[in-house]
């Protein structure tokens, strides 16, 4: 049966476990394939990365092999998986004979905005408050001493990684953008959404979902019936 791809990558102190998940809840013909970064998961000894450049060098790696019988490619990521989304989106445009058909780009303002304010460097207890504050959700982990003390080097890096991320090209896409949000979001508002435009000089369009910032963690089915229908029908292909 023909495959359309999906490639999926974290956003900040997550790992691949989410979009495992998703493979059951997907439509026929909708391959997920999630990426798991170092310092996460069964990866957890493994140092984070603190650059997005070399992330999605990795992941590039990673992916290729995984893209041997893909008839259509898309890739999805939210907040920072936006930005690694974003990258390894213009990397794959080059490296693949079947480039991908579009990006999806989850609660994240466009890749030029920066960050204005900053959690790298802050104590543990400032940095944690600032997280919060970032991404609109605690992880329950968090709060238990020893888990906190192994997730926070990956979570820190991820913040640096994201906080200190600048676009590798000035040069928009000529892929499909598809920028989704929470239609409660407080983090990331429709405007924000909106600066991806300029990301691409392909078809663009913007969506909202039910839920804040984090709407993807509260149930994915919405979101994967909106990529299916942005990709087309996957099982007819």
């Amino acid at each position: 049966m023909p495959r359309t791809h999906l490639i999926c990558l974290p956003f900040a102190g997550s790992g691949a476990s989410l979009f495992k998940e998703w493979q059951s809840l997907a439509p026929e013909g909708l391959r997920i394939v999630p990426v798991q970064l170092p310092g996460r998961e069964e990866r957890f000894i493994e140092a984070p990365h603190t650059e997005v450049a070399r992330a999605v060098e990795e992941i590039h790696t990673t992916v290729l092999d995984q893209l041997a019988d893909a008839e259509d490619i898309a890739v999805f990521g939210h907040s920072l998986g936006a930005v690694l989304a974003y990258e390894l989106t213009h990397k794959l445009r080059v490296s693949q004979s079947v480039p991908p058909s579009r990006l999806f780009v989850s609660g994240s303002p466009g890749p030029w905005s920066g960050r204005e304010h900053r959690a790298t460097g802050l104590d543990d207890e400032a940095f944690l408050a600032q997280v919060r504050a970032f991404a609109g959700y605690d992880h329950p982990a968090l709060a238990h001493p020893e888990m906190r003390a192994l997730l926070l080097p990956m979570l820190r890096a991820d913040v640096q990684m994201h906080e200190n991320y600048r676009p590798t090209s000035d040069k928009p896409l000529d892929v499909a953008v598809t920028a989704l949000r929470g239609s409660e979001d407080e983090l990331v508002d429709a405007e924000q959404i909106a600066q991806w435009r300029e990301a691409t000089t392909a078809d663009f369009r913007t969506a909202e979902l039910d839920g804040g910032h984090m709407y993807l963690a509260d149930g994915a089915e919405a979101l994967l019936r909106l990529i299916a229908g942005e990709l087309g029908p996957v099982d007819a292909r």
